[in-house]
């Protein structure tokens, strides 16, 4: 696979593609980042930009992760100290689930965010961006749309600016951001600042094929044990044959099979024994076939769910830091 198909492959947007391709051509190192509230458990969700980071990280891009324990405080999520201190957590665990230390700038969002230059172009950005164009951006993200604080209109307004003062080229995020990004990409420059590539990706269903929620626990969380995985897989919607918005396939495409350059199916002999994919098309066709069960599928996606998040687990087990124990006692 070539490296522009590598960082386009299971994206649900890029804008624009053309500007990427140029980028990537331009014969310097491009830069990518995402910012992440340290604001809950790290679900399978978050996890889908992680791994379009991993494959920017792998067609050569510098890659910033955003700590963003100012943009959580103001979306009420916690505490300055309890938020700090999940940031750290999470930092573990995006690195458990394979970013590379050494070659992964990880910042807090503190640590330059309260300066007076940010502040000063924060208030710029906040004399020409309406009032609702502020609320429009942040719908998808807030936690009370319905009702929201001041603090979470500014919140756009710094997600626009941290791209410019990270000095990153592409901003990384889930379609949900998008409205934030095309902010970014139209008041930045009358800033003085360059317009941003953005890549978005889908947005999961949980498990039972409605909505993610952590109230509804239709999700798989990084710190799943591996009976937990099982049984939530077992659980998990999957009707025989249809593949449109189907929460088990949809593991298989943007988690398993970036991962594996081969898959295997366990299957009894007795029902044709085991069955290997190079692709998830592949995959996908036999299921819509009925070639494939969907209690193998959900089996054989468990078991590679498990060794994949084998390594946050083991962090998980390590003599536990008060930044675990604030984690579990918050979140759990």
């Amino acid at each position: 696979m070539d490296k522009l198909s590598l960082v386009i492959r299971n994206t649900e947007e890029v804008v624009t593609k053309e500007e990427l391709k140029s980028l990537m051509d331009s014969g310097r190192q491009p830069s990518a980042y995402v910012g992440y509230e340290p604001s809950g458990k790290i679900h399978m969700g978050h996890v889908l930009t992680v791994n379009k980071l991993l494959d920017l990280q792998e067609a050569g891009f510098k890659i910033t992760v955003l700590l963003a324990n100012v943009h959580a405080y103001l979306n009420e999520k916690g505490t300055m100290d309890e938020v700090e201190k999940i940031a750290e957590y999470n930092k573990r665990c995006f690195i458990a689930l394979g970013l590379d230390e050494k070659n992964t700038n990880f910042v807090m969002g503190s640590s330059y965010q309260l300066d007076s230059q940010y502040m000063l172009d924060v208030l710029k950005l906040a004399r020409s961006t309406t009032l609702n164009r502020a609320r429009r951006s942040m719908d998808e993200v807030s936690r009370d749309a319905e009702n929201p604080k001041v603090s979470q209109m500014i919140y756009p307004l710094m997600q626009a600016l941290d791209i410019a003062h990270l000095g990153v080229d592409v901003a990384v995020g889930g379609i949900d951001q998008r409205k934030i990004h095309m902010l970014a990409r139209e008041a930045l420059p009358e800033l003085g600042y360059k317009a941003p590539v953005c890549i978005h990706t889908p947005i999961l269903l949980g498990l039972d094929g409605k909505k993610m929620s952590s109230s509804k626990g239709n999700y798989i969380s990084v710190d799943d044990s591996p009976e937990d995985m099982k049984k939530k897989m077992k659980l998990a919607f999957c009707p025989e044959g249809e593949a449109k918005d189907n929460p088990v396939l949809a593991l298989f495409r943007y988690h398993i099979m970036p991962r594996y350059p081969e898959i295997v199916i366990r299957r009894p002999e007795k029902y044709g024994g085991d069955l290997h994919y190079k692709s998830f098309e592949a995959l996908e066709t036999d299921f819509i076939k009925k070639a494939v069960h969907p209690m193998d599928l959900k089996s054989s996606g468990a078991d590679y769910m498990n060794k994949i998040l084998e390594p946050v687990r083991r962090l998980m087990a390590v003599k536990k830091s008060s930044i675990a124990v604030d984690y579990e006692t918050k979140y759990e």
